[in-house]
């Protein structure tokens, strides 16, 4: 998916001789921290509430503000990730999408953005989730594979991410079952790190561990 199919265009736009106090008034209508700027269609940046807020006379313009304007965008044809990188570096619940000309095309939410990366993610998938830690080094996605469908299972999400200690790696994967003892015993046996596992096994254990702290207490 393209950040230009992702757009949903929910928030309005500001132009060059709007007025704080009308800026002020469509981010707090909206619930948003920043609102595009547009003069002849083209994109000219972002502006935050925190560069107006303490504005005493509301009537000003914000084009006395433009060397305030953020020039957060992402361009039509890129992925929808880029989009996440943009929001994470500026903090801003919309996200402009424009072309080469930097001409704005639409406008992504947060809120939309959000529910992509969930099904990105494969949250909404069936089945458990394993986090594995391992040596960069050691890093090799054909014997991960291997270990999973050695046990009838199938890689539904996996996702790479830096670990805060140097040289390792942190590997999260979704898979298709819930049953996964065998599995995160394999990975163990091959020395992998399991540093979070969520399945059938993990539940049934938490309700007999809550199970026998009542019956303890009912000795009691």
């Amino acid at each position: 998916m393209t950040t230009l199919q992702l757009a949903d265009n929910i928030y309005p736009l500001l132009k060059l001789k709007d007025t704080v106090d009308t800026a002020l008034r469509l981010m707090n209508e909206y619930k948003t921290n920043f609102l595009p700027v547009v003069s002849e269609g083209k994109f000219l940046g972002l502006i935050g509430d925190e560069d107006l807020i303490d504005e005493k006379n509301k009537k000003t313009t914000i084009d006395v503000y433009q060397t305030n304007f953020v020039p957060a965008a992402v361009n039509a044809e890129f992925y929808f990730l880029k989009a996440a990188t943009v929001y994470n570096l500026y903090h801003s619940n919309v996200i402009p999408v424009v072309n080469e000309n930097n001409e704005l095309l639409g406008t992504i939410s947060s809120k939309a953005l959000t529910i992509e990366l969930g099904n990105f993610s494969g949250s909404s998938e069936f089945g458990a989730v394993v986090v594995l830690e391992i040596e960069r080094t050691r890093f090799a996605i054909s014997e991960i594979n291997s270990i999973i469908e050695s046990d009838g299972a199938t890689i539904l999400h996996l996702n790479v991410s830096p670990h805060p200690v140097p040289n390792l790696l942190e590997i999260t994967l979704q898979i298709n079952k819930k049953e996964i003892a065998t599995i995160v015993a394999t990975f163990e046996r091959y020395q992998y790190t399991v540093s979070f596992y969520s399945g059938e096994e993990l539940f049934e254990d938490e309700i007999n561990v809550n199970y026998n702290n009542l019956m303890n207490y009912l000795d009691i």
